[in-house]
Formats: structure tokens, sequence, C-alpha cells
């Protein structure tokens, strides 16, 4: 039996064929989308159904919560707002203080790292000096320094240098561990910027000042947006060192450190957690969807050569 050759087959049946298998891609192509679309969206509604859960919950009535779940709201829809009253400003809680207190060390953490690292990158980017390479390299290495390690020695320092239990030590120490990762991303965006654009500005006299706040500043905007949201969730989230560096000293503890007591030593308010969850999770939405366009352009600086 002879194989059937191209040339075997008549024009007519050969074009069919060729639509057929045409279709069959289409096809192909439009289920595997529906499919990874319908994953996606489960995926989603799984990942919402704690955190609606939780919204619920946050604005039930306190007797309601201890004696049935949260689902049970669907068929009887009480709510009530005394939960985010009695969080907010009531004299065991008063998270709105530690909110501000939040506010107050977050936007610290956040500027002081950028701005360093805006000038550590562009000098690794862009100015020549002897042992630039090795030293980005340390720099770069100091990414997989655990923060744990660290905590002891730097607590002594600050002890030492009378900064314990003040703003600063948690100031001083989100910069620290967020300078290697902002230096890395917005040294490799810098580089991604045409060097005929710095040539140019050389060319009509610009010096260093000039080529970063007239040339390069502009363009950084989504790999700065993109750090910002990155160093502002985790200052905002974090509990272990506003722990160890604010001392016990209540008057700068954040949000998270006054959220973990409602679960701790406050155990019998546990009603009260979800909404002092939800008072520390309205910011960082907030500032995640408004920086949300400049977030996958900043995460994908330098990742491509063009």
């Amino acid at each position: 039996m002879s194989a059937v050759t191209p040339q075997s087959v008549p024009a007519g049946e050969q074009t069919r064929l060729e639509n057929l298998e045409v279709r069959a891609s289409k096809v192909r192509t439009t289920l595997g989308t529906k499919i990874a679309s319908a994953i996606a969206i489960l995926i989603a509604i799984v990942w919402t159904i704690p955190t609606a859960g939780l919204l619920i919950t946050s604005f039930r009535p306190e007797a309601d919560i201890k004696k049935s779940g949260w689902w049970t709201w669907f068929t009887n829809f009480t709510s009530t707002t005394d939960n985010y009253v009695e969080v907010l400003t009531g004299s065991r809680f008063q998270l709105s203080t530690y909110f501000v207190n939040s506010i107050v060390i977050t936007i610290p953490a956040v500027i002081i790292p950028i701005t360093l690292a805006l000038l550590a990158a562009y000098a690794f980017a862009w100015i020549d000096f002897r042992g630039r390479s090795i030293l980005f390299i340390a720099v770069f290495a100091l990414q997989v320094v655990p923060i744990q390690v660290t905590l002891i020695p730097l607590l002594t320092r600050y002890v030492d240098f009378g900064l314990a239990g003040s703003f600063w030590t948690i100031w001083l120490s989100h910069s620290m561990f967020a300078l290697p990762l902002a230096i890395f991303l917005l040294h490799n965006f810098m580089k991604e910027i045409p060097r005929e654009l710095v040539e140019a500005a050389r060319v009509d006299g610009a010096g260093h000042v000039k080529i970063f706040f007239q040339v390069l500043m502009p363009l950084l905007v989504p790999a700065i947006a993109s750090f910002a949201i990155f160093q502002f969730l985790w200052v905002w989230n974090d509990l272990l060192v506003a722990l160890t560096f604010g001392g016990g000293n209540q008057d700068i503890a954040p949000l998270t450190v006054r959220v973990a007591e409602l679960a701790g030593t406050r155990g019998q308010a546990w009603y009260l957690l979800s909404a002092g969850a939800f008072v520390s999770m309205v910011v960082p939405v907030i500032v995640f969807l408004a920086l949300q366009r400049y977030f996958v352009r900043g995460l994908l600086a330098g990742s491509v050569k063009g």
C-alpha cells in the first residue's frame, strides 16, 4: 500500500484539508482560552471567599458572630457598624491612633529607600568608577541576607546610640532592608533607557543633576511606583520589625501590633478581629489600586533586552 503524498492529493481536497486544520487550530485556541479563563475565574472566587467572609463578619453583631458562621448572614441580614466604632474609638482599642502611627511609619520608610536607591542606581548605571561591578554584585547579594539575623545586632546599635523605642529605629531598619532590592530594580530600569538620551543631554551641556532630574526621572515613574507598592505593603503589614525595634512603646506601635493583641492578650474580643483587619487593609488596597497600572511595567523592568 503506497503512502499518500501531498502531490497525490487533488488541489481541491488539499485546500479543504488546510481549511479544516485552520479551523481545528482556532477551536483548540478558543477552548484553551476559555479553559484558562474559567480556571482564572475559579481561582479568583476561591481566593475572594475568605475575604468576603471577613467583610461580612465585620458587620455582624457580636451575638451572631459567636453563635453562627458568616454564611448564615445570607438568611439573616442583620448588620451593624458597632464593631468598627468600638475598634476605632473605644477606650480599650483606639485603632485610630495606631492607624496614624502606621501612616507615620510607612511614608518615611517608603520615601527614604527610594531616594537613596535612585541616587545609587544612577551611579551604578551611568557613572563609570573603579570597582563598580564588584560593588553592585555585593549590593545585589545583600538581598539573600535574612532579616532575622540582623535584628539583634541592629537593636544593640540602636540602644548604644540612644534611638531604641523611637520611630527612627523602624524607619532606618525598613530602609536598610529595602535598599538592595530597590537599587537592583531601579538600576535595571535605568539601563533600559536609551544611551542616546543621556549622551544628547551631555552634548547640550547637562551635568549629572540635570540628566537625573530632567531626562531620567520622568521615565522612572513605573519602576518607582512598582517598588513603592512593594515597600508600602511590606512596611504597612510588618509586625516583626515593629515589635523588635519599637521596644514595646505603644506610642509608636502600628496597626499590626494592636490587631495582633486582639487575638492574643485580648482574646475575649476576638469578634472584633474582622473589623480591625479591614481597618488595616483599607489603605494598602487603595494604594495598590491607585498604582496598579505601573505595577507590571515596573516588574518587567530590565527583564527583556530590546
